[in-house]
């Protein structure tokens, strides 16, 4: 087995696990990082469409409130590295920030690579090893770390941070090894679930329109009761299974619970018209034009892969005069143009997922340091663990935070010989 046997494993190279070794490094440990991929951060390189929205420019208070799922356990990790630290560190770094509109913060060059390649001449400048191998399991004696088995060698450390990322795009390493170690060990695995991921839709719709893309629309999200659980403003795609883009990534975070509850997407496409306003255009462009065909007429509306969809949820015949539009059929036409809705199915696969929701139940993870409560000299972190929130960098302030809160205290733990 290989030495230091009192030094620190990082296990996963993503943000949570950089960020771990990083930290317990910069603190005195002597740090190995496993990860399975030829290169570190290979999950950071998609984020954000490739440009990285690392954190949000808000006070922790306002970040636990975009945290749905255990937010108390975050408060401790991020009242400690919070957003405008996060935002310090990555400066020191070299990485120059910008923050953008709902106070996303992006690397200025918007290129997630910087990111990553700061960070990794920062491991490097740590001394930290990086080895290339894939954990299988890891190793204990009485009830505490001694190492990490790997598929190519054996690994020895009082402390070992597991920090291996959800199920989410597995093609970046994020294939559930964390899940499995984690319960080998004892710890609860809640039932990953998806959670910001495209929406599938009832009927054929969505998928006539495939490829349409909508900007500066509003969305909103009802459950089976007629509630509003999300209303925002942005852009979203049409699919050939439903609805995909920013929009519809962050509202599918507000639909919790797709097994009890059945959930309606209503697009407001003209939010910036109230509702007479619309109308006096809509009777403003009929009438100017009184024998076109009403399809040719809408065209000057709306995209042209959408009218067929709204002539048809009017009842409306393509092919009809427009001074022939009844105004009870341009009372329904209004209607879809403030609210045009569509049945959820469910969400696309976890594989198809921004994040994953659920992971190590963190009643079983002391929130101060991330360390497991059943197994001395383990950490989790990540989206390992039950916690996910939505757009907007919050995910990454997550991984920031557990990872910074994990490494500190294991190079603790390896200062003071094992204890902690």
């Amino acid at each position: 087995m290989r030495e230091p046997n009192r030094g620190v494993i990082v296990v996963g190279g993503g943000a949570a696990g950089m960020l771990a070794a990083l930290t317990a490094a910069r603190n005195g440990a002597e740090v190995t990082l496993l990860e399975r991929n030829q290169k570190v951060g290979r999950k950071l390189y998609i984020t954000g469409k490739g440009r990285c929205n690392l954190t949000n420019d808000c006070t922790v208070a306002e970040f636990l409130t975009n945290v749905p799922r255990n937010d108390r356990f975050l408060t401790s990790a991020v009242t400690r590295f919070p957003p405008s630290a996060v935002q310090s560190f990555f400066t020191d770094l070299g990485v120059p920030l910008k923050t953008e509109r709902g106070n996303r913060v992006f690397p200025q060059s918007d290129k997630a690579a910087d990111v990553v390649d700061a960070l990794f001449l920062a491991l490097r400048r740590s001394r930290v090893a990086l080895v290339q191998d894939r954990a299988e399991h890891i190793l204990t004696r009485e009830g505490a770390v001694t190492g990490v088995q790997g598929e190519h060698g054996s690994y020895a450390a009082s402390q070992v941070i597991l920090a291996t990322g959800g199920v989410s795009y597995p093609l970046t390493g994020s294939t559930g090894d964390g899940y499995a170690m984690a319960a080998e060990l004892g710890h609860t695995i809640l039932p990953p679930k998806p959670s910001l991921v495209p929406l599938v839709t009832e009927g054929e719709e969505c998928p006539r329109m495939q490829g349409l893309s909508l900007r500066n629309v509003v969305l909103k999200v009802k459950n089976r009761k007629g509630k509003v659980l999300f209303r925002e403003q942005g852009e979203l795609l049409f699919t050939h299974f439903g609805l995909s883009g920013p929009l519809v990534l962050s509202a599918s975070a507000h639909m919790r619970d797709f097994e009890r509850d059945h959930y309606i997407a209503v697009i407001d496409l003209k939010p910036a018209l109230d509702e007479a306003t619309l109308d006096a255009r809509l009777v403003r462009e009929l009438s100017s034009q009184p024998n076109r065909a009403f399809h040719n007429v809408l065209e000057t509306l709306e995209p042209r892969l959408l009218v067929p969809v709204l002539a048809e949820r009017a009842a409306i015949p393509p092919d009809t005069p427009a001074n022939a539009v009844t105004r009870p059929q341009r009372r329904r036409l209004l209607e879809l143009l403030k609210g045009l809705d569509f049945s959820i199915a469910g969400p696309r696969p976890v594989q198809d997922a921004i994040v994953t929701s659920g992971g190590v139940k963190v009643s079983e993870v002391d929130p101060h340091t991330m360390g497991s409560k059943l197994v001395k000299g383990l950490y989790l972190a990540g989206e390992l663990l039950d916690v996910d929130a939505y757009t907007g960098g919050f995910n990454l302030q997550i991984a920031w935070s557990t990872g910074r809160a994990a490494g500190e205290a294991a190079a603790l733990a390896v200062s003071c010989g094992g204890e902690r």
